[in-house]
């Protein structure tokens, strides 16, 4: 009886400490993508700042609502290098796995954060075309309902391990949607992208947060610091773009344009 009594306490101090390490682990989750958030916006802002100008005598080149560009802002809006930097967070996002595995997790935590700035360079022009008030209204909007459905994700009994298929498979289906709309142009399928986008990363979020929580509760026991320090990177990654994506989709119907 005493041994099942020693067994009993042993078992409820493991999964104290499982619960600890799980709440520093998500705490860092959490932290490492909001400090990659902070770099892409103030990346975003401060690039705009610097490739637009209200002094014709240095513009260099125009965008399609008027705007003045100087010659940073003709290069990265106009220029063929504009594919470039469309393309290349896309490169490091299939990257980050092979980059991990071969640096340290300090390393793997960098190379974030360039991803990051990147992201801000890709996005800035949304400060172009779209109001200030409306960008930060609709990052709010964004924050809450991403925080509501990342707490779910957390808290939820329900196994929702099932639902990844079908939005990666979404994801694939708007991304070649959103390709075939850059010939055809039409303002119903851009509309109804939107829609299945919001509703798509909605659910990655919720789905993302529940993954993350039991990747580290299955491999908590292996004791491998290195290695859920760089599974914490690469969540922050996951929620990092789930919320980006959330973002950008909700921009198209919140934002008002310049």
């Amino acid at each position: 009886m005493a041994d099942n009594y020693t067994m009993r306490s042993a078992m409820g101090a493991r999964a104290a400490q499982i619960d600890e390490g799980l709440r520093a682990h998500m705490n860092k989750v959490y932290g490492t993508m909001s400090v990659g958030m902070l770099i892409t916006a103030l990346a975003a802002w401060a690039i705009a700042g610097l490739a637009v100008t209200t002094d014709p005598a240095n513009a260099v080149g125009q965008m399609q609502n008027g705007t003045m560009l100087t010659a940073l802002g003709a290069a990265i809006y106009t220029s063929a290098l504009r594919w470039v930097i469309m393309l290349a967070p896309l490169g490091m996002v299939f990257a980050f796995g092979a980059v991990a595995n071969r640096t340290s997790a300090a390393g793997a935590q960098l190379f974030f954060y360039a991803f990051a700035g990147l992201m801000g360079l890709s996005l800035s022009s949304i400060f172009i075309f779209y109001t200030t008030f409306s960008i930060i209204q609709t990052f709010l909007v964004t924050a809450i309902a991403f925080a509501g459905l990342s707490l779910w994700g957390y808290t939820t009994k329900k196994d929702i391990s099932g639902w990844g298929s079908f939005l990666i498979m979404g994801v694939i289906g708007i991304l070649v949607a959103s390709i075939i709309n850059i010939f055809l142009g039409s303002p119903a399928i851009a509309f109804a992208v939107s829609i299945l986008g919001v509703l798509i990363f909605a659910g990655l979020t919720a789905y993302d947060t529940q993954n993350i929580k039991n990747t580290y509760i299955a491999h908590a026991h292996h004791g491998d610091q290195d290695w859920l320090d760089k599974s914490a990177i690469h969540g922050a990654l996951q929620l990092y773009l789930d919320f980006i994506n959330l973002f950008m989709f909700l921009l198209q119907f919140m934002g008002n344009r310049e």
